[in-house]
């Protein structure tokens, strides 16, 4: 029991590459879906992806036909004068696609990055309501 167990955990561990899809990439290297979490709160949708490696300048968010893409470009970083034997951490960029209901507020979106971390807020659209007057004719 406890190897499957051990088994299972370093499963859980290895990231997990993007799904070759119908589009070619400009950039040669692997591809990795981030882990994210997503929280609701009452006001807003709260996205956080682990995305280590990735500065605030590489970076693309965009949103086209309710479909939120996250795309995070990695440089690789190997010190002057050495040559990698062993390495347990692939380095590669990241990807991710969300596709957003009518309730998010599209223009309201927030973004931030610090130490790895990519957090999104998406505030959730305030319902049209309003008071319609009737006249006899």
């Amino acid at each position: 029991m406890a190897e499957e167990t051990t088994t299972l955990q370093a499963q859980e561990a290895q990231k997990q590459e993007v799904q070759q899809s119908d589009a070619e990439r400009t950039r040669a290297g692997l591809v990795f879906v981030p882990r994210t979490d997503v929280y609701e709160t009452d006001d807003a949708i709260h996205v956080v992806c682990d995305v280590p490696g990735v500065a605030e300048d590489s970076i693309d968010i965009t949103l086209e036909n309710n479909v939120l893409t996250i795309n995070g470009y990695v440089k690789a970083q190997r010190p002057d004068g050495y040559q990698l034997s062993y390495a347990e951490y692939r380095v590669g960029d990241y990807q991710r696609r969300f596709t957003l209901s009518d309730e998010i507020d599209k223009d309201g979106i927030e973004a931030s990055l610090k130490d790895g971390v990519l957090r999104l807020r998406l505030p959730k659209a305030k319902p049209a309501s309003r008071k319609i007057k009737v006249t006899a004719s």
